[in-house]
């Protein structure tokens, strides 16, 4: 029952791809020849492949030294400033390319795009370099300084392959965000892969085309997981029993005015600039020639739609979790490792999936509730599957067995022994998945109900009009309700003791 259950989760997770395939296969041939032979799609590959570079390579530097800096040296104020450099990550995207936009109008096209992203995506470098940095042992770093090894030679050779496993994870992260970003990319105007199926879809409802896109899009990102993967950079996993408590961290001597100006140049023009954006058009004002619409209102859409998918998603993520954690056999492993399909799929590709899918077998669905509330569940499904298994990890095995067999059927162990232990674990993954999809703009300017109206979007609606100071409270929210998760976020990986990936 319970693989027939997890399976059959999986197969809806995964149904995206197999309609995405559907629908390119029946734009035909000469369809595809037409639009593969437009010049359109080498521009596409280039951006793609020039911006991918870029970024990846400056969010690498600057995550990996500002981690370097917060974990092996002696930096006055390290806690503030790992906090602060985290914090970014509250931010959308698009809400930071319209801080920049709004406030420097020079700020767009590719270096735009390269400066705005690396400001975005640095952290998700960060946060696994630092956690690496902070519980892995630091000893071969001291036994490289006693032999003479200067630190920069210490740097290269130790420290940095210490660090391999986190920086190759990050800037896969990275490569995949950037494939599937939409909304700081239309405001940057810079054209992508995202921003071109966007347009063909929305402005032409050429479905064939955007299929065809979208299937060079996923299989973009699966070629990345699967580079990834044959990198070999994963390492083997090594438990630690402790930190770096008795590691002495590295004086900076001369070097410490220019780390404080470098680490403040990165939060301010990460946060600070959008702070400061915020702000102004807070104090400047709402004025628009465009409809007034409900702040409370669009709140509470957000929220509610957010939910919904929460629930759905974490209720779902159970039986998979499950059937992972009481069979430890290839096929439980296989099951939960295609859970995670939908990390390769962007925003844009899955929401065109269930809007094909939605026309071509569920008509009454179109521009429905459900339909968004899927694409949600599709969408971040693996950030619940994660906290679920996490908090299943922790639970004593034999419990269930112990349970059973005192006579107490299955369904009530479930609801009665393991629910009650994983609790912490479920809470989690509800409210990641709500407070992620609450800022949600790609999938939700397809999917959403007509008439409907989320933070997001609504956001949209006045920064597409150059409606800024209207656009701000809707910003601000979002940003607000995004901070409490990052913390979270950032004290989750950075505080425990955990197991560490080495080369």
């Amino acid at each position: 029952m319970l693989p027939a259950l997890a399976f059959a989760i999986i197969v809806v997770l995964a149904s995206p791809l197999a309609f995405v395939g559907i629908q390119a296969a029946q734009a035909g041939w000469d369809e595809a020849d037409r639009l593969f032979s437009r010049p359109l799609i080498s521009t596409l590959i280039w951006h793609t492949v020039e911006l991918s570079l870029a970024v990846t390579l400056l969010t690498a530097v600057v995550g990996f030294g500002a981690a370097f800096l917060v974990e092996r040296t002696d930096l006055p104020g390290r806690r503030t400033w790992t906090t602060l450099l985290a914090l970014p990550l509250a931010v959308p995207e698009f809400v930071r390319g319209y801080s920049w936009v709004s406030l420097f109008r020079s700020v767009h096209g590719y270096w735009g795009a390269v400066l705005v992203m690396t400001c975005s995506l640095y952290p998700l470098v960060f946060l696994p370099v630092a956690a690496t940095l902070r519980r892995g042992h630091s000893g071969a770093e001291e036994v490289s300084r006693s032999l003479g090894k200067g630190p920069w030679s210490t740097l290269w050779r130790v420290t940095l392959p210490l660090c391999r496993p986190a920086l190759a994870g990050g800037a896969l992260l990275v490569s995949l965000y950037l494939l599937g970003e939409y909304g700081a990319f239309a405001m940057l105007r810079y054209t992508t892969f995202a921003t071109a199926i966007f347009t063909e879809y929305k402005l032409g409802f050429d479905a064939a085309s955007a299929s065809l896109l979208t299937l060079v899009l996923v299989g973009l990102a699966l070629l990345l997981l699967g580079l990834e993967a044959a990198s070999g950079h994963r390492g083997r996993v090594v438990v630690t029993s402790g930190s770096n408590r008795g590691a002495r961290p590295a004086r900076l001597g001369r070097g410490w005015l220019p780390a404080m100006a470098g680490l403040t140049a990165v939060v301010g023009l990460s946060l600070g600039v959008p702070l400061y954006a915020l702000g102004y058009w807070l104090l400047k004002g709402s004025s628009t020639t465009l409809p007034s619409a409900s702040v409370i209102g669009a709140t509470f859409t957000s929220l509610g739609y957010a939910f919904a998918a929460a629930v759905v998603a974490t209720a779902a993520a159970v039986p998979i979790a499950l059937f992972a954690w009481r069979r430890n056999s290839r096929l439980a492993r296989t099951a939960e490792r295609l859970a995670y399909v939908t990390r390769a799929l962007p925003g844009i590709a899955v929401a065109l999936s269930v809007v094909f899918f939605a026309i071509r077998y569920a008509q009454p669905l179109y521009q429905q509730p459900p339909l968004l509330v899927t694409g949600y569940v599709i969408l971040f499904f693996p950030l619940a599957l994660t906290a679920v298994r996490a908090a299943l990890a922790q639970v004593p095995p034999g419990v269930e067995e112990v349970a059973r067999s005192l006579g107490t059927r299955p369904t009530l162990v479930l609801a009665r022994v393991t629910l009650p232990l994983i609790r912490p674990g479920l809470g989690a993954a509800l409210a990641m998945v709500a407070l992620t999809a609450s800022t949600e703009l790609t999938a939700t300017l397809l999917l959403r109900p007509t008439g409907t109206q989320t933070l997001a979007t609504q956001f949209w609606v006045y920064t597409s009009g150059l409606a800024y100071g209207a656009a701000a409270p809707y910003a601000a929210l979002m940003v607000a309700m995004s901070v409490p998760p990052v913390l979270l976020l950032t004290r989750r990986s950075l505080g425990a003791d955990h197991p560490v990936e080495t080369s």
